[in-house]
């Protein structure tokens, strides 16, 4: 991982300065706001997951691509750009992308790049209306190239994360690999193979082929930590009845493991798994059902590519009365605060073995 980030990311002043000065940064995917889940529950999300990672110690650098320019860490406007509907008549009018907190000089990148601290601008609001791509690696330079909005996938957080220093990022579920379409692999697989970030979630998405997806992790190396759990979750249940590679109880533990990676010089990232809180995880059973009839009524309509996983997401919450849609952001919480705890102790780490590698002082 390069030592300064990128210069064709922007990132945030804080994060900046939490990255030079060595301190704890936690990345935050983009996709759950402008896809994974419904307004405003996806903006209540978002502040929700910066405020968890800040709580437990470490600072939130939510990734997105916004006027063709990649940021690590969003201004309260980005997030509102990101969450609101482009159709919805306020969003065309503009109303409500400057709140309070945006006004402020919150540190933030802010809209149609005014100067930090000035916040949205009257006739400001870029993008304001149009539709928020959902880019996953290969969009990248496309959505860089053409001045677009994105929202980014796992594989493009991380590749982002990377790219800016920043080794930490929490998610809700990885991609992986399709029922019943073993050659239909996500991005995410690959770039956990390619990419030295810590990826913290409550497992694959369940709506996948959870023993493939390992399958493909093992073949590949990538580890799988069961984070106080000796069995892989399954993202809305508490277990697949899969095993994982070791288990771990601390974020001393995977910050432990991490550390013999990097000196070893073996790439690619590790994947912690984290059960979802026991009072919001559902049954397996009543997950697979509903799984299944959401599986059908694609196939129904047709629905495949990028559209397939908000598709089968939306329809899961129907069929579960909303207990889906809780169970996903008890467990988006809760992988914040551990990703955040990690990155807490994978900072102290390095701060300790950076002092025991300098040289003795000349008294």
């Amino acid at each position: 991982m390069s030592e300064s980030p990128a210069d064709w990311i922007t990132l945030a002043p804080e994060v900046a300065e939490a990255l030079r000065e060595g301190q704890p940064v936690v990345a935050l995917e983009s996709t759950l706001i402008a896809h994974g889940l419904p307004y405003p529950q996806n903006l209540q999300t978002a502040r929700m997951l910066e405020e968890t990672v800040r709580e437990h110690g470490a600072i939130p650098a939510t990734i997105a691509v916004l006027d063709g320019v990649p940021c690590a860490g969003l201004s309260e406007g980005d997030l509102l750009h990101l969450a609101r509907p482009p159709s919805s008549p306020s969003a065309q009018r503009g109303e409500d992308v400057c709140p309070p907190l945006a006004l402020r000089p919150d540190g933030g990148r802010t809209l149609a790049h005014s100067p930090v601290g000035q916040g949205c601008q009257p006739g400001q609001e870029a993008g304001r209306g149009r539709a928020v791509r959902k880019l996953s690696r290969r969009d990248l330079a496309i959505a860089v190239a053409q001045g677009a909005d994105g929202a980014t996938t796992v594989a493009a957080t991380m590749f982002l994360a990377a790219a800016a220093g920043i080794a930490v990022f929490a998610t809700g579920g990885i991609g992986g690999v399709h029922r019943g379409q073993p050659f239909d692999v996500s991005a995410d697989l690959p770039e956990l193979a390619e990419t030295p970030v810590i990826v913290v979630c409550a497992g694959a998405k369940a709506i996948l082929d959870l023993p493939l997806t390992l399958e493909w992790l093992e073949t590949h190396g990538v580890p799988v930590l069961g984070y106080g759990t000796e069995e892989f979750p399954a993202f809305y249940a508490r277990s697949s009845g899969l095993p994982v590679d070791a288990r771990v109880d601390s974020p001393g533990e995977v910050a432990t493991i991490v550390r013999a990676q990097r000196r070893m010089g073996l790439r690619g990232g590790v994947l912690v798994a984290v059960p979802p809180p026991e009072e919001s995880a559902m049954p397996l059973s009543a997950v697979e059902a509903a799984i299944a009839t959401a599986l059908a009524d694609a196939q129904a309509r047709q629905i495949r590519g990028k559209e397939i996983t908000p598709f089968l997401l939306a329809r899961i919450a129907e069929l579960t009365a909303g207990e889906s849609l809780a169970a996903n952001i008890a467990l988006l919480r809760n992988n914040a605060a551990v990703a955040a705890e990690i990155a807490v102790d994978l900072a102290n780490l390095a701060k300790v073995s950076a002092h025991s590698d300098a040289p003795p002082s000349q008294g």
